[in-house]
């Protein structure tokens, strides 16, 4: 089936997000380094962003590095920085080419200082990009997003710059890295796992979820397609009858 000529344009999620999982397994079923599937991986990231961009996406959130990654193996954990900054180099031009704005969420400042100046770079140089928001979820973690929020929100009111009675969904939003973001609408994580893992938890409130036992470093455009289409199959309540919508 052509997933994409079925694909209702008018439809489309205004958010996506992904957690690309399968890395290692992928490396681990071909008998490599774990190391080799997130080498691997960086193909998937750039068909998923340019079928992404070919739809009209608005909005895709790519989950790449969490809080707990720092706690894996130190070469891996360096071979994934190198990745990042290579890959930031090498994708400029795609992301100019379809004027795909770059930014970037989470504890930016525990980053490599090499990775950091290569990510502000891109983002910079990408800024006036309109197309498509490509957001690149690193050193993130939900509840630290959350937490942060919390604290900042707390201090304001601390000092009366704000009113602890008008505290609503609209202030958390504004205090969260998403800020600029809408909800998400649909949540792909691949691999077969079926949790989502400290993403975008306040974010993902009422998201579709669609999981696939594709690992990530075989995800490909048409893959992303189907995914779209099935999420169009489905019925979006928001806590609403079907016959109220």
């Amino acid at each position: 089936m052509d997933f994409k000529s079925n694909i209702i344009v008018e439809k489309l999620p205004k958010h996506i997000a992904i957690i690309m999982d399968g890395n290692g397994r992928w490396a681990k079923s071909q008998g490599l380094m774990r190391v080799r599937g997130h080498e691997k991986g960086t193909k998937a990231v750039r068909e998923t962003v340019e079928a992404c961009a070919e739809l009209g996406l608005e909005n895709l959130t790519l989950y790449a590095f969490s809080t707990e990654n720092w706690k894996r193996p130190k070469l891996e954990v360096q071979t994934l920085m190198r990745l990042l900054v290579s890959s930031l180099k090498e994708e400029i031009k795609t992301l100019q080419d379809n004027k795909i704005k770059l930014q970037a969420i989470g504890c930016i400042e525990n980053l490599p200082s090499k990775a950091r100046k290569e990510l502000r770079e891109v983002i910079d140089k990408t800024s006036d990009n309109s197309h498509m928001t490509l957001t690149l979820a690193l050193s993130y973690g939900s509840r630290e997003e959350l937490t942060q929020a919390v604290r900042q929100i707390s201090e304001k009111v601390k000092n009366n710059i704000i009113d602890s009675e008008t505290i609503d969904e609209s202030t958390i939003n504004k205090h969260l890295y998403t800020q600029n973001l809408p909800d998400v609408d649909m949540m792909i994580r691949t691999s077969g796992e079926k949790r989502i893992s400290n993403f975008l938890l306040w974010q993902m409130a009422y998201a579709e979820l669609y999981f696939t036992d594709i690992l990530w470093p075989d995800f490909r455009k048409e893959n992303l397609f189907e995914a779209i289409y099935e999420y169009q199959k489905r019925e979006r309540r928001f806590g609403k009858t079907s016959e109220q919508l």
